[in-house]
């Protein structure tokens, strides 16, 4: 495929470099584009070594010169908001960027006739599960506007492949984790939320204690139980989901996740194995809109895409984001 270019989009944050990397060892050519909001110049340019593009999805006067400059294949699509909490304060934000931002995106697609698109969407859209672990058929009701503007995206690409032929795979995935096993990509949020990097922050000494949220949820232990996937397994994916739609594959939807869930305290438990440290622990009040388990099926993905997971379990997920932890923020 090294005719083939893909414009990553958000190429420069933790989902999206891991994307680029998975592209760049199959031979693709990468343009990044990322408004620097999240993502970090400083990646882009020692470890992917791709071009990158400063800018956002809502400028279209940018795009067009972009598909008008650069041949451009497919487009793969990370570039968005996704701190649920902020999506309640703040919508306007999530719709604004998320949606009018993916829409925008579209049309210079259209207008340039690229008709490949490979679109990072969430879990979030299934709202409160009726069923674990959950399949691509189960009802979307996200109970956030981060949810919300991912399915309002998903509904507009069934539309715009009925209208425009513009075939797209969305990915549901889970819990992203983890980090490249060279220690050259991983996770680097500013604020950070999620409860791997929180964790290994403890350990680093970086934060006093880590706080688990509820202690009596109907579950083994009564903490929250997540589907963690590695963050190369999903970027893995994503070319498959790509490659999928380069040999005719039709519009689509996947989960991604390992189909088996780890607590907060198993978490904790194997963080302290991995890392030799105490890491102290602090049981607080449940948070509101945290579903006791989310566990989903990739059954589809391995199915129709040959997907399988090369790391699946908690402690190499866990040894992966150490290695990156204590080379970044150590």
């Amino acid at each position: 495929m090294a005719d083939k270019t893909v414009l990553v989009t958000g190429g420069a944050g933790y989902i999206g470099s891991q994307a680029v990397l998975s592209l760049q060892r199959r031979g693709y050519r990468v343009i990044v584009l990322d408004n620097l909001v999240y993502g970090h110049r400083d990646l882009v340019a020692s470890v992917l070594k791709a071009e990158l593009i400063v800018g956002d999805t809502g400028d279209r006067p940018l795009l067009d010169q972009i598909f008008t400059d650069h041949k451009i294949d497919a487009v793969m699509h990370f570039a968005a908001y996704a701190y649920v909490g902020e999506s309640v304060t703040a919508p306007a934000k999530y719709y604004r960027n998320n949606v009018v931002g993916t829409l925008t995106l579209l049309e210079a697609m259209i207008a340039a006739g690229v008709k490949q698109f490979v679109f990072s969407s969430t879990c979030a859209t299934y709202g409160e599960p009726s069923e674990i672990p959950i399949p691509e058929a189960h009802p979307q009701n996200p109970i956030n506007p981060y949810g919300m503007s991912k399915l309002m995206v998903e509904k507009m690409l069934w539309d715009f492949d009925r209208a425009y032929g513009l075939r797209s795979v969305m990915f549901r995935y889970f819990n992203a984790a983890g980090a490249d096993p060279n220690g050259h990509l991983g996770e680097d949020h500013n604020p950070e939320t999620h409860l791997i990097p929180l964790v290994l922050f403890a350990a680093l000494g970086q934060r006093e204690h880590i706080s688990i949220f509820g202690t009596d949820y109907p579950t083994p232990d009564g903490t929250c139980v997540r589907d963690y996937i590695h963050v190369s397994d999903l970027a893995d994916a994503h070319v498959l989901g790509l490659e999928y739609l380069l040999q005719g594959g039709a519009t689509n939807a996947f989960n991604l996740g390992n189909g088996n869930g780890f607590s907060v305290k198993e978490v904790i438990e194997a963080a302290r194995k991995i890392t030799a440290k105490e890491i102290k622990a602090i049981a607080t009040d449940r948070r509101p809109g945290d579903p006791p388990s989310l566990v989903g099926s990739s059954e589809k993905a391995r199915t129709v895409l040959g997907w399988q997971p090369q790391y699946a379990d908690l402690e190499t997920i866990l040894q992966h984001a150490w290695h990156w932890h204590q080379r970044r923020h150590g």
